[in-house]
């Protein structure tokens, strides 16, 4: 009488170990990269929502004595919920200095108003992870 096999064998579990390395080394710089991505595109959400404060100022001729309170920015939560510190640059710009995870804190995103225009534009600055402001990360409505 023969005997059945029960379990799996080392080779088997040897292949399945193989396929796990290899899902986690596609996997993780996915999400790292998915992660920087998410905190550059909160961070210009976060200066987006200023704008409007910011019009107003500068129309009613208050922005040497805007503050980022003023402005209706909460500011950073213990929690990281919140990625920028702000600072406000005349009646010309909106910046916001990235401290969210190690790999984005030092870079910048800038909103840029036109003065003749009105008109808002996006830049970057800094670096992430120790290289200039890649492409990748910039958030979509930011060139």
């Amino acid at each position: 009488m023969q005997t059945v096999q029960k379990g799996f064998t080392l080779i088997e579990l040897m292949i399945v170990v193989a396929i796990i390395g290899i899902l986690a080394a596609v996997a993780i710089p996915a999400y790292q990269d998915y992660t920087i991505k998410s905190e550059t595109t909160a961070a210009l959400a976060e200066l987006s929502a200023l704008k409007t404060q910011f019009e107003v100022a500068v129309n009613s001729g208050d922005t040497p004595s805007l503050t980022a309170t003023d402005a209706g920015f909460i500011g950073q939560t213990a929690n990281g919920g919140t990625y920028c510190g702000l600072a406000l640059t005349g009646t010309t710009a909106i910046t916001c200095t990235l401290d969210g995870s190690t790999a984005v804190t030092g870079a910048t995103l800038t909103l840029n108003r036109d003065a003749a225009t009105g008109l808002w534009s996006c830049a970057t600055g800094g670096n992430i992870n120790s290289v200039a402001f890649p492409e990748k990360y910039k958030p979509g409505s930011c060139s």
